[in-house]
């Protein structure tokens, strides 16, 4: 038996095969709509994953201004953060963010499901959420992804 053919072949850096996804967020639940963005950018859809390299797309995500959130959760959901003094505990509702920017919900939701290291950090800077169908990103001729398709 020759060893040497069944050698487990681990991406890096070089051998990677980086692309630009398109996904238009319009009618998607939040949720499910980020862990697929999520599933993207760490490149677990890819046979050459490799879980300590970023191996993942980059990932532009459109029309972020016409997700869902299911139940009460416009007015339930609360996003908390402190400023770092004491008594500085502040709490928005998703209804508050969303009419702040509602790409910041769409990037939040995402973040929170990537690694809480420096590559969670890295695939983070992989994600580009814009309100609307205009992106800055036409140059790289990005691939549409329908993520009812996608599994």
């Amino acid at each position: 038996m020759d060893t040497l053919s069944y050698k487990t072949i681990s991406a890096n850096k070089a051998t990677v095969d980086k692309q630009w996804v398109l996904v238009d967020a319009e009618g998607q639940t939040l949720g499910r709509l980020a862990s697929k963005v999520a599933k993207l950018l760490r490149g677990k859809h890819k046979p050459s994953f490799t879980p300590h390299v970023d191996c993942g797309d980059n990932v532009i995500v459109i029309n972020s201004e016409k997700i869902n959130l299911t139940g009460n959760k416009w007015n339930d959901k609360t996003y908390i953060r402190h400023t770092g003094y004491p008594g500085g505990q502040r709490s928005l509702t998703a209804t508050e963010m969303f009419g702040k920017d509602p790409a910041r919900l769409v990037e939040k939701s995402v973040k929170g499901m990537l690694p809480k290291n420096k590559l969670g950090a890295t695939l983070f800077r992989n994600l580009n959420v814009v309100v609307g169908t205009a992106h800055t990103h036409e140059a790289q001729k990005p691939t549409v992804i329908n993520l009812n398709e996608f599994k």
